[in-house]
């Protein structure tokens, strides 16, 4: 009798954890967490420890698990360390041509690496390709000389980036990504300075070149990020690992005219982080549509110009301007301009004017961007000033008569 009654006791335990598992779909704590989010949600369950799925130009989130949890990075790390070499080529600071010269520094750092030798010269170009497509630790570092002087001074730009960028969860103690207790970020940071990184065309270039060469084709460089070979519009971004962090990945995929970024920090395994991202890609892709209104310098008004050289600025979108909406309500985006009748010269290059706003139907606002002067415009002399306004009285005074 008594046997029987143990027998059924553990009988009864085996129905109430099999029923609770059916009841919970089998899922991990976090997983049960995420299904909670009201709405749709990715196709499988998102087990990183830090997820964000960000639409690239607004910045709207779409999707996030503890997007704010400071977290290792590994070599996502160097996404800003790109980012500040590509702006310093912007500026005119330093040419994708230039040759770099190898310190003793940029030779020992271990990890990933193209296995750099003190004194070897190589072009910025050849270095920063290194980085995107094999996560080179020792070319971040040369890299980092070349542009500030030293890495401790590269560090030091690359936390202020940080600051000018609002990545308020972020702290850099190097430029590559190896363990260190006080270099940190969150997934919603790195998707901001991916966003940043993305204006430039080169680095899709270096991220979706799937195998190349250094040194003139002596080292093959093979892409560490596989999305770039086996998903649709996947053109980026950066892979990471280290143990601290886990396997972790930013990627960017485009489709039509949506960009999404994806971001998964401590996954348990490769593959896996690659699944996940993929995920939430799709997710993006499949709930949402981007609605194009304005590409980065398009002219989308004049304005007059009060005393200057010339009587009208073109105005420009300063970035792109994409609405971010729920698939099949594309048709209720409108957009807006707001705008001065006329600024008085002098006028800046890249001077704010106004904003281009896109709203949805009953009139809440999305998505806006600044519209800037597309050049330009100088002061105009008094003789210039008064045959011009002398010019425009007699336009109208004709223009009054034959009415």
């Amino acid at each position: 009798m008594r046997a029987w009654r143990i027998a059924a006791g553990v009988t009864l335990a085996i129905v109430l954890v099999a029923g609770a598992c059916v009841w919970s779909g089998g899922a991990p704590a976090s997983v049960a967490a995420q299904e909670k989010q009201p709405g749709p949600a990715p196709s499988i369950p998102i087990t990183a420890g830090s997820a964000i799925l960000m639409e690239a130009t607004s910045g709207r989130v779409l999707f996030e698990k503890e997007p704010d949890k400071r977290m290792a990075p590994a070599s996502i790390t160097k996404i800003m360390t790109m980012l500040l070499a590509m702006e310093a080529i912007e500026q005119g600071k330093a040419s994708l041509d230039d040759m770099v010269v190898t310190s003793e520094h940029a030779m020992e750092m271990g990890g990933s690496q193209i296995w750099l030798e003190v004194g070897e010269e190589m072009s910025l170009a050849d270095l920063m390709k290194a980085i995107a497509i094999v996560s080179a630790n020792d070319a971040s570092v040369a890299v980092a000389e070349h542009i500030a002087g030293s890495e401790e001074a590269f560090v030091d730009m690359m936390n202020q980036r940080a600051r000018e960028l609002g990545m308020t969860g972020t702290r850099f103690t190097n430029c590559h990504g190896l363990p260190h207790r006080d270099h940190y970020t969150t997934a919603r940071d790195i998707a901001i300075m991916s966003r940043a990184l993305l204006r430039y065309p080169k680095v899709h270039e270096w991220f979706t070149t799937w195998i190349d060469y250094v040194r003139g084709g002596k080292n093959i460089l093979v892409n560490t990020n596989r999305l770039v070979k086996f998903y649709e519009g996947a053109d980026g971004l950066k892979t990471g690992f280290t143990e601290e962090a886990g396997y972790c990945l930013a990627a960017t995929a485009k489709r039509g005219g949506l960009r999404l970024i994806s971001v998964v920090l401590n996954v348990a395994d490769s593959q896996l982080r690659f699944r996940e991202a993929s995920a939430l890609l799709d997710f993006g892709f499949r709930h949402y549509a981007g609605v194009e209104i304005a590409s980065q310098g398009q002219v989308v008004a004049q304005v007059d110009v009060a005393r200057g050289i010339v009587e009208k600025v073109d105005v420009v979108a300063k970035d792109p301007l994409v609405a971010v909406v729920p698939r099949g309500e594309e048709a209720k985006v409108k957009s807006e301009m707001t705008l001065p009748d006329r600024v008085s010269a002098p006028v800046q290059k890249g001077q704010k004017v106004g904003d281009l706003i896109a709203r949805l139907e009953d009139g809440t606002e999305i998505a806006r961007v600044d519209l800037v002067a597309a050049e330009e415009v100088k002061r105009g002399n008094v003789f210039r000033v008064v045959l011009r306004a002398t010019r425009n009285l007699l336009r109208t005074l004709f223009r009054v008569g034959k009415d």
